[in-house]
């Protein structure tokens, strides 16, 4: 049986390690495939000065690294922002990420669809309607680099289900893919396994951590409701070839936190459900 390939993410790093010195803490760990949070000071494209940007990709060709995927949290931008301006901005970094992922031949940018949080959100339809303009002209911008745009299923968003995620690929049009977050189908009680098998060759690039039902966590597994096995028997059944992405969110620079752990353990658990232990 083919072991399904993991790649491990510098969520956990934003604020404690630039975006090389966290590739090269994960390299020591023995992680070989890598996630790149977009985000400032951590990674951020256009500050990132021409040498500082070849740094990157010699440490990569040198240690026979990749990353495989781009993800640009939102935690500050909106997408489908009442204000024109905030979604102009926000596509603007999203073409920043695309030409930076270009330029390190890194496949994916993973899109995630705004934030709703007020008590009078805008129209739900008002909100699709600006997402989907404004990845079509992400798409264009797209063209001929290489980097396919994901789509993300997210609970605190308009869109968080993996029926949505399909639903709005097809919107945009057949050069977007979808990131499926394990974690995030079962915070919202679906069958993450359903989900896989539902958007089949859709799904690209996935996420795993855990959480409660309580609290929205992206924690260590086997700490909260997310069953790796039926995930991973979907992930064959559609012929998956793509990596799984540990998101383990635990700040570094917390008290008591430790990542590291985190990441370790979480991966044992991977690699007893038929994902590639680690080296």
């Amino acid at each position: 049986m083919t072991q399904l390939d993991v790649a491990a993410s510098t969520f956990p790093f934003l604020y404690s390690h630039d975006g090389l010195d966290a590739l090269k803490h994960l390299r020591s760990l023995g992680y070989e495939k890598f996630e790149m949070m977009i985000f400032p000071p951590h990674c951020w494209p256009r500050e990132l000065s021409i040498a500082k940007r070849k740094e990157y990709k010699s440490w990569l060709n040198d240690e026979g690294g990749k990353i495989t995927s781009f993800c640009y949290p939102l935690l500050d931008n909106n997408p489908n922002g009442v204000d024109r301006l905030m979604r102009a901005y926000t596509l603007d970094r999203y073409r920043e990420a695309i030409d930076l992922s270009a330029e390190w031949e890194c496949p994916y940018v993973v899109a995630i669809p705004g934030p709703v949080n007020s008590l009078i959100n805008p129209p739900r339809q008002w909100m699709l309607d600006w997402f989907v303009e404004g990845m079509k002209q992400l798409v264009a911008y797209a063209k001929g680099t290489g980097v396919q745009l994901l789509l993300e299923n997210v609970p605190f968003t308009y869109l968080p289900t993996a029926e949505d995620m399909k639903d709005t690929a097809a919107l945009i049009g057949p050069e977007v893919g979808v990131n499926l977050d394990i974690c995030n189908s079962a915070y919202i009680k679906e069958d993450p396994a359903a989900a896989i098998r539902m958007l089949g060759d859709l799904v690209k690039n996935v996420h795993i951590s855990d959480s409660g039902y309580d609290e929205f966590l992206h924690s260590r597994l086997g700490t909260g409701v997310v069953e790796p096995g039926p995930a991973a028997a979907a992930l064959r059944d559609i012929g998956y070839s793509g990596v799984t992405v540990l998101e383990i969110i635990a700040d570094a620079l917390q008290p008591g936190a430790d990542p590291d752990a985190d990441i370790r353990a979480s991966h044992a658990i991977l690699a007893e459900n038929g994902w590639t232990p680690l080296r």
